[in-house]
């Protein structure tokens, strides 16, 4: 099988990360008979340092006609002082609207081998961490209207509206529900009902969904609760959706209580299948160049691209089994590194689960 991927390797430590995938996903090629063919682009920092705009039309055209798309990261202080819309993060909203992703897929899995990792007490994380937080990505207050103004007293005043339509619920919900069914059977909808018209709507709409899936059990969820559960009885959940604000904090702490943000991977998803693959850390400016950076949250993305994307399982399976396994064996990268265990670098941490495939 042929597959075309766009490959963004961003700025910081992305296009290293990114070269260990893909020496990963090459070596899945040649064991189970695919072709990958990969088109470099630009998106980010590196893309305002050659062309001024952080999402250049060039590489949304190579995306679309692509099969999927590969993100390293972007961002740095080298950019921090442009204006919002040329800064490297409005490349990713962009990204997401054009290629219409608006469902974010991101696990949080708490692999025994770095349960000492964990921040939790083990009497926590006893009865496990797995489980899935599904974010709308390209509706809510990051995509809604905004304004600051000065009124005639010169105060200041901004604003940012939070919108969504039933549609936009309805499809978020089916992915969950979906999603669920592959997995325990158990959804929480979270929003904040007591206070948000927004959140009115979504638990109307997520209610109207639920009564479809009867083998689902389902629940609502604040999301101040949430985020005291996630950290009190994190085993209770298993597929989680929300909105777009709300899911971008909730899974940020979800995955940190599993020890490590280079370990977790991500998905972006539309209709189709094409589809937005990356690790949820960002560009680490501090260790850029230096192969210290951890590569398995980006490998690990590649195995959901498999997965996703390609109809792939059992190539998937291959990957995430190779991660174990090394991990097992005791090879770290610094940041999940620990007594006993053995310290390898960005690229060895590549060729050892290469050569686990």
């Amino acid at each position: 099988m042929e597959k075309k991927i766009a490959v963004i390797k961003g700025d910081g430590i992305g296009p290293e990360i990114v070269t260990e995938a893909l020496k990963v996903l090459d070596k899945v090629g040649e064991k189970y008979g695919h072709k990958f063919e990969y088109t470099d682009v630009l998106m980010g920092g590196c893309a305002i340092d050659v062309t001024g705009e952080p999402l250049p039309k060039e590489t949304v055209d190579v995306c679309l006609a692509s099969d999927s798309v590969l993100l390293g990261a972007v961002g740095g202080p080298k950019w921090d002082t442009l204006p919002g819309d040329k800064r490297p993060e409005a490349g990713l909203l962009g990204i997401r609207g054009a290629l219409k992703l608006f469902a974010n897929i991101r696990p949080a899995k708490l692999i025994p081998a770095l349960k000492g990792a964990c921040p939790l007490k083990e009497e926590i994380t006893e009865n496990g961490l797995d489980l899935v937080i599904v974010r709308e990505l390209i509706g809510g207050a990051y995509f809604g209207k905004r304004d600051t103004h000065v009124d005639e007293n010169g105060v200041k005043t901004a604003s940012d509206s939070m919108a969504y339509s039933d549609y936009e619920v309805e499809r978020i919900a089916r992915v969950a529900f979906d999603m669920a069914r592959k997995r325990r059977s158990k959804v929480h909808s979270v929003d904040k009902a007591n206070v948000l018209d927004s959140s009115r709507l979504w638990r109307e709409v997520t209610h109207k969904v639920a009564a479809e899936y009867p083998d689902v059990e389902f629940s609502d969820i604040l999301v101040d609760n949430t985020a005291m559960q996630l950290v009190h009885n994190p085993a209770q959940f298993d597929v989680i959706v929300t909105e777009n604000l709300f899911g971008d904090i909730l899974s940020d702490e979800a995955s940190m209580i599993t020890g490590s943000l280079g370990m977790i991977p991500s998905a972006s998803l539309g209709e189709g299948t094409l589809g937005l693959y990356e690790p949820i850390h960002g560009s680490a400016p501090d260790i850029a160049g230096q192969n210290k950076a951890n590569p398995i949250a980006t490998i690990l993305s590649v195995a959901m691209m498999l997965r996703y994307s390609f109809d792939m399982a059992a190539e998937a399976d291959a990957i995430e089994a190779a991660v174990d396994k090394v991990l097992n064996n005791g090879y770290r990268t610094g940041d999940i590194m620990s007594e006993g265990n053995k310290l390898v670098s960005c690229s060895e941490m590549g060729d050892l689960v290469a050569a686990e495939i």
